[in-house]
């Protein structure tokens, strides 16, 4: 049952000389995690950013569903997607405030369950004001308790497909094994996208694709 899929999908920035993707195609089943792996600039950010509409294909189509998601709003493409990146992105105001931001009516009951599967209760209890605490640049939270926040928040948005960017990639070893759990949490009954350059995040994915200068060299 496909839910996602890259047929014949070419891109170029507007100032480059060649294709930074060039005809790649896969397709993303309901359920399964999909993996991509390979060097810095092989293509594999880009290929999140064409399903996020960040950027438009120049040559083939992304589907979502069977449709073109460049025959969908913004809106409704994004009600589909949970999106965790690379550097975790937080907005001033309250922790509760940040894991409601995709989902306004969250109860405290779910914000708080997604935050323990997530990895983040324990931490947030933690902090004076816990899930009142306000966010800020005086905020003393480690760049993983960001990143198992962002993750709390892809928990209570609860979209279908989840899309991880490198989620590990700028933490310790201690902070990555609690990142892997609640990444291992939040995939369960999604379709998951994850892009990594450490093979110890993706060892449990349903198909693999190592990617180099834009095409995909081995699956």
């Amino acid at each position: 049952d496909e839910i996602l899929a890259f047929r014949d999908v070419s891109f170029r920035f507007a100032d480059a000389e060649e294709d930074t993707l060039s005809h790649l195609n896969f397709v993303c089943r309901r359920g399964e995690t999909t993996a991509i792996i390979g060097g810095t600039g092989s293509g594999k950010s880009t290929v999140a950013s064409l399903i996020l509409r960040f950027h438009d294909v120049t040559g083939g189509s992304v589907s979502l569903n069977g449709t073109d998601i460049r025959q969908m709003t913004q809106r409704c493409l994004r009600d589909h997607l949970a999106y965790v990146q690379q550097k975790a992105w937080l907005f001033s105001g309250t922790i509760a405030g940040n894991l409601r931001y995709s989902s306004k009516n969250a109860s405290e009951e779910e914000l708080m369950h997604a935050a323990d599967v997530a990895q983040a209760g324990d931490f947030i209890r933690s902090l004076p004001d816990g899930y009142d605490t306000v966010l800020d640049d005086k905020s003393s939270l480690s760049q993983g308790q960001k990143q198992l926040l962002t993750i709390a928040r892809a928990m209570v948005q609860d979209a279908p497909i989840l899309i991880l960017d490198e989620a590990t990639s700028s933490v310790d070893t201690r902070t990555e094994e609690l990142i892997q759990k609640a990444m291992d949490a939040l995939t369960v009954g999604r379709t998951s996208f994850v892009i990594a350059h450490r093979l110890s995040t993706i060892r449990d994915a349903d198909m693999i694709l190592v990617m180099n200068h834009g095409d995909v060299i081995e699956r």
